[in-house]
């Protein structure tokens, strides 16, 4: 058990060499914030990063858009929203993950409901410095309010913008909700009028109320609406700040590619870009978030990426902004804003 890890239980400021002292507030000011949509690859991506030897990948936190640390379990009635964060204090804090460390990373989090979010986070980075953490939570994209909240807190943050082909993307939000149909559903955490779907994933789909019974039915969806709302708070956010501090990276390319990519990425941020860091980023699965949690934090990453978190290439050729979408029946095509701002990251 690692109570007395680094920055779970210090002050800040603690360290008498002034000089050392700002070279680790210059550690831990400096995060890398993935920026993606839902189904942009992001869980992949992150635990990618992560087992580079110089960083260190989150589950989601779904907690930057917050304000202090005691809000996180005011909407535990979202399923699973807090799994990534427990998961996260049980690891670093308390030496793994296991029940009794997530009933005690419950506790120590219930103890600090009062702390800024922010803290939390620079909490985080002192326990793993000098390596980078890597956070990734889609929540973050919804507005570009909780984007600027974040360059707030860490004005030494790198982003890396993530996108996704639009058809590869809204095919991936109708597999998850053909999957989610079948799954059982627990009404205690699903509201009745959604049907078998959450919120979020309605939001993400673009959903219309389809026919049928609301317990069986498959709304009719779009989620292109999303791809673009999402993508340009991001592009809104990025194109305030100098180039660079960001980098835009097609997922498809990255999973295809990944040592001519990974090695740009790592170049980008001044890491170690030699073979055996690479090769360590192409193994996704060795990641400590890439699998169930345990009993009463089960999830905090993407479900598909935890039931096979392996590096798997992704076939570019059968995408384009032409012709019919597969998700709907009535001949609708990408809209026009839709196809500019995908074309301006380099689809066709």
């Amino acid at each position: 058990m690692r109570l007395s890890a680094p920055g779970c239980d210090s002050v800040p400021g603690e360290a008498s060499d002034a000089r050392h002292r700002l070279a680790h507030e210059s550690a831990i000011a400096g995060p890398l914030f993935i920026l993606a949509p839902p189904r942009s690859f992001s869980s992949v991506v992150c635990a990618m990063l992560g087992q580079h030897p110089q960083m260190f990948g989150l589950p989601e936190l779904h907690l930057l858009d917050l304000e202090n640390v005691g809000q996180c379990f005011e909407r535990e009635g979202v399923p699973r929203l807090t799994d990534g964060l427990l998961r996260v204090v049980a690891e670093l804090c308390f030496g793994g993950q296991t029940e009794e460390t997530v009933r005690r990373a419950r506790g120590w989090l219930w103890r600090r409901a009062h702390f800024g979010v922010g803290y939390l986070v620079e909490t985080f980075a002192r326990i793993v410095q000098p390596r980078m953490l890597v956070e990734k939570s889609p929540s973050l994209v919804q507005e570009r309010r909780h984007l600027e909240r974040v360059r707030q807190m860490f004005p030494d943050a790198r982003f890396i913008h993530l996108v996704r082909h639009p058809r590869g993307h809204g095919e991936s939000v109708l597999k998850v909700m053909q999957a989610m149909a079948k799954w059982p559903i627990s009404q205690a955490v699903l509201r009745a009028q959604d049907g078998p779907f959450p919120r979020w994933v309605l939001d993400l789909a673009g959903a219309q109320a389809g026919p049928g019974p609301k317990s069986r039915r498959l709304p009719r969806i779009d989620p292109q609406q999303a791809w673009l709302k999402l993508h340009r708070n991001i592009c809104e956010f990025l194109d305030s700040m100098p180039q660079a501090e960001y980098l835009r990276v097609r997922g498809e390319d990255l999973l295809s590619e990944p040592d001519a990519h990974l090695k740009r990425i790592a170049d980008w941020l001044g890491l170690r870009t030699d073979p055996e860091a690479i090769e360590a980023m192409k193994h996704p699965e060795k990641s400590v978030f890439a699998c169930r949690g345990p009993s009463g934090a089960g999830w905090g990453n993407d479900r598909f990426f935890v039931q096979n978190p392996l590096l798997r290439p992704v076939r570019m050729d059968l995408l384009t902004l032409d012709g019919p979408l597969r998700w709907r029946d009535d001949d609708t095509r990408f809209s026009e804003p839709v196809r500019q701002l995908a074309r301006r990251f380099g689809y066709q």
